[in-house]
């Protein structure tokens, strides 16, 4: 390895340097195949030689489509390397969901498993500035293998962008949030801030995609030495064994899985002496699956609250998670703010003014891991940022005496089911498509597994023909079977509105929730 001048602290640069000191450890495994440091390194520099052979330059964005695998650590080491900027797109999505994704972060060229190849079909016609799909097919190593391992020491600085993960948006289009290198590698510090060291050689599994949140945990472990273990799909049973056969001592988990894996029988019988951190996140939890996952796994369960415009804010581990704090209630918060971020709460109808502790308002939070702004999106920035830096997350909440956060409901009725977001917008919007239905509305209802999950009421006239199993099916097909809703009423009354016309869907929503404390659940 070259001693290329350092000018600050990129991802890039202290992977290349996790690798040459952790040469000989496992840094990846997957299935049956492991890699060492050295061996990733490698297929990772030849990555990024054969990106770079496409005429692709430092910055500009690179879009991919895959499940967990060695594979995708090529691609997670390659764009790194090359100096590109990895726009994930998620397998569970639609087609026009990774057209819109590709489309406006201006990807010129897209990798994708041979098993989704089908969703690029036609896309570098729709889209003027993808030029390239490449495609891990059976030849895919041989292709690896052709191009050289000799790092190509691209220049890069602390603030070039890094990664572009996609969120939702009241309008049902996905908005890009742009992570530069100093910024996700904040982002990875504060995730471990509250955790026990990470010794070499620990390992880390990743049980839901690294394109998603368990992706946060996978920078740091690499640059601490760790072991990456990748699932490319979820089964309680296979993962309470590889848990214990791995000895797993960190793994990310969303309330939805830890439900799961609490409640098999098999979760009593294995040793998990290895454990250190479940890291939950991605939805709320139930109190019930919090103090059985604890009874079963030990004091292992940390929380965290953010958002992937700014996280994390919110950090606790399990002391303070289930201790009795006078005039607090831990178990249902979403835990205290860490050392380095801040926590408001906001007047929801002047950003500007911060409340009381003890009063209700929109949730804002400023740390070194947010955004500058949506990609490309000056018009959803606007309506996220505060004019002195502060992200709105959108989320209703209130903070004690103590400092904690209580997350009450969602400003914008955003859904949360088993870890993915869903907007009813863009349900409404596909479930309009029905010729006999005449509006719509989508909102939560508690679900017993995915915590919550949504549900379409839709006005039809009188003597309509149109059936749950029709709505939901359109729905699939166009928007991906895990955001169909879990259920569908018909009314041939119109929906209930506001004064100025707009559908209220917390009055539709309400019954499903009475005497349930908040109006958010998770598993």
């Amino acid at each position: 390895m070259s001693n290329q001048k350092v000018k600050g602290l990129t991802v890039t640069g202290l992977m290349r340097q996790a690798a040459r000191y952790n040469a000989k450890r496992i840094a990846v495994k997957h299935g049956d195949r492991t890699l060492t440091f050295a061996e990733a390194w490698d297929r990772g520099t030849r990555m990024a030689n054969g990106l770079l052979s496409l005429g692709l330059k430092p910055g500009d964005r690179v879009g991919v489509l895959e499940d967990n695998s060695i594979d995708a650590q090529d691609f997670f080491l390659g764009t790194a390397i090359a100096g590109l900027v990895r726009v994930p797109l998620y397998a569970r999505n639609s087609i026009e969901s990774h057209e819109h994704m590709l489309g406006h972060t201006g990807c010129r060229a897209v990798v994708v498993a041979d098993k989704y190849r089908s969703d690029m079909d036609g896309m570098t016609s729709k889209l003027a500035d993808l030029e390239h799909v490449v495609v891990r097919d059976a030849g895919y190593e041989k292709w690896l293998a052709a191009f050289s391992a000799d790092d190509p020491m691209i220049e890069i600085e602390p603030d070039d962008w890094y990664i572009i993960r996609h969120t939702g948006g009241t309008t049902g289009k996905p908005k890009g949030v742009a992570y530069s290198h100093r910024s996700w590698l904040a982002a990875g510090r504060d995730w471990f801030y509250n955790f026990p060291p990470m010794d070499a050689g620990e390992v880390c599994m990743h049980v839901g995609p690294i394109s998603h949140g368990s992706g946060y945990l996978y920078t740091p472990t690499w640059l601490s030495g760790g072991t990456n273990l990748l699932l490319d799909h979820f089964d309680a049973k296979e993962t309470l064994q590889l848990m214990a056969g791995e000895r797993v001592s960190f793994m990310f988990m969303v309330p939805a899985m830890l439900n799961a894996v609490a409640r098999d029988p098999l979760a009593r019988e294995l040793d998990f002496s290895a454990l250190k951190v479940i890291q939950i996140g991605g939805a709320p939890i139930a109190d019930d699956t919090a103090l059985l996952a604890r009874e079963v796994f030990g004091d292992v369960l940390y929380q965290g609250y953010g958002q992937t415009e700014a996280l994390p804010v919110c950090m606790m581990g399990p002391k303070e998670w289930f201790s009795d704090v006078p005039g607090s209630n831990p178990l249902r918060s979403a835990g205290r703010a860490l050392p380095f971020a801040y926590l408001e709460i906001r007047d929801p109808d002047d950003c500007s003014v911060s409340l009381p502790l003890g009063e209700e308002g929109e949730i804002a939070i400023r740390c070194d891991g947010q955004m500058l702004g949506f990609w490309e999106n000056d018009a959803a920035t606007k309506e996220r940022m505060s004019g002195d830096g502060f992200v709105l997350t959108g989320d209703i909440g209130k903070l004690d005496e103590n400092g904690y956060l209580y997350v009450l409901d969602r400003k914008d009725d955003m859904i949360i089911s088993g870890g993915f977001n869903i907007w009813p917008a863009e349900l409404e919007n596909a479930i309009l498509g029905h010729p006999e239905v005449i509006e719509v509305a989508v909102f939560a209802i508690p679900h017993e597994r995915w915590g919550e999950s949504p549900a379409a009421m839709c006005v039809t006239a009188q003597g309509a023909k149109v059936s749950a199993d029709e709505i939901k099916e359109l729905c699939s097909r166009v928007l991906g079977s895990y955001k169909k809703p879990a259920e569908v009423f018909f009314q041939t009354e119109p929906l209930p509105k506001s004064p100025v016309g707009k559908v209220q869907r917390k009055v539709l929503r309400e019954p499903f929730w009475a005497g349930q404390e908040r109006r958010v659940a998770g598993n």
